[in-house]
């Protein structure tokens, strides 16, 4: 049997700081490159000119250690927790909490969660969404998420009939980026989850925005074929940057799939603004 690794709570709060700082200040270099080649592709003045301005904002952000936007996000969490981890001094939720009470205050980043009747303000941006996952080993891997609220409520979860099949999928994604038009503050990513059921089908079109930009399904050769047709449908849209028009509405579509019960087929789509904030550590 393996021995068991201990892992203090305060580093893993330390960690959960330092990385929701960091996301919300720095746009990742797979999201700058394909924003650069959105601005190239683009034939629309505007597009170009709104384009090069979120470029410059993600640059002063990044210089003068500022928000990339306002909206700093609902925290969300997704770990991989080693089954030979023992968390010492704490718990590792306990842990994550305090990494992000200590994020939104040290980090002067906006709270925004409130009780969904009151609208009272929790006063710490807690508590965070976390998912976590026992795995083999003796590490953690913690991949944090600050998602606004403009892109998140744009996103949807259907329950289609298994005959929808292939081409109904493809009509409800492309309706639902068609619906959200410039809410979720294009050029957006597109996550898509198929399969499951309904918190399932959720959850994958949530991660799949955490994959590396553009990067194709390595899995499914279908879902390559798919995240492909989907991306060319979804930017003949029209919407463009920041919804004035232009070829790139989407810089990427990321689909992930499960097996679901043969009565269903459930579609999530999970829309990410242009910033496509997420950050990784390993502990």
């Amino acid at each position: 049997m393996p021995d068991c690794r201990d892992v203090s709570a305060r580093i893993i709060a330390e960690t959960v700081k330092k990385l929701f700082i960091d996301a919300n200040i720095e746009i990742g270099v797979d999201a700058l490159a394909l924003l650069k080649q959105a601005g190239e592709a683009e034939t629309s003045g505007r597009a170009r000119h709104v384009l090069s301005q979120i470029l410059e904002n993600a640059r002063i952000a990044r210089e003068d250690r500022m928000p990339l936007c306002q909206d700093t996000g609902l925290a969300i969490v997704f770990a991989e927790l080693g089954q030979d981890v023992h968390v010492t001094d704490g718990d590792f939720a306990g842990a994550v909490r305090q990494g992000v009470r200590l994020a939104y205050a040290e980090g002067f980043l906006r709270k925004s969660v409130c009780d969904p009747l009151s609208r009272q303000n929790t006063g710490d941006n807690t508590p965070a969404i976390l998912h976590t996952e026992i795995v083999p080993g003796s590490e953690i891997r913690i991949h944090v998420m600050p998602k606004g609220g403009g892109s998140e409520n744009m996103s949807s979860v259907a329950m289609l009939t298994p005959a929808a099949g292939l081409d109904g999928i493809k009509r409800y994604v492309i309706d639902q980026v068609a619906r959200a038009g410039s809410n979720p503050c294009p050029p957006t990513v597109i996550g898509v989850g198929i399969g499951g059921n309904i918190e399932m089908a959720a959850l994958l079109a949530k991660k799949a925005l955490l994959r590396p930009l553009g990067q194709r399904n390595r899995r499914d050769a279908r879902l390559a074929e798919l995240e492909e047709a989907l991306l060319l449908e979804i930017n003949r849209l029209g919407i463009g940057p920041q919804g004035y028009g232009g070829a790139v509405t989407s810089m990427a579509v990321h689909c992930d799939m499960t097996p679901c019960h043969i009565a269903s087929l459930p579609v999530a789509v999970n829309i990410q603004c242009h910033a496509v904030r997420h950050k990784e550590a390993v502990i």
